[in-house]
């Protein structure tokens, strides 16, 4: 595993915040609470490593289920959690790997079959 690259993912994560949320302009007041499934750290065919639990998701966040790929497509790194002003992205180049962010408010645990 790539360390440097591990170490860079929450500066990854932090630009998605930044950038989705320059996306969003609704109105959250309709939106209601939701819990999420939550896992930092989950390798291929491994159960959840670092972070399992469940957390709930504000009017102004939504559950989501970030996988990073390898460039042949081989999974590499899945986590989930709630994450505010998510924005559903996919095969977002980050060195030598792609990123895909999927998120959700429909109903509790909605990250899980994601």
């Amino acid at each position: 595993m790539d360390k440097s690259l591990l170490l860079g993912l929450p500066v990854l994560l932090y630009c998605f915040r930044v950038l989705s949320g320059s996306f969003q302009h609704r109105d959250n007041t309709d939106l209601q609470i939701v819990q999420c499934r939550m896992c930092h750290l989950q390798f291929p065919g491994e159960k959840c490593s670092r972070g399992r639990g469940v957390c709930t998701a504000t009017t102004e966040e939504s559950c989501t289920v970030g996988r990073i790929f390898k460039n042949d497509g081989a999974p590499w790194l899945t986590f989930m959690g709630c994450l505010k002003n998510c924005a559903n992205v996919k095969n977002i180049k980050w060195s030598v790997y792609l990123v895909t962010f999927k998120c959700c408010r429909g109903y509790d645990l909605c990250n899980e079959k994601l």
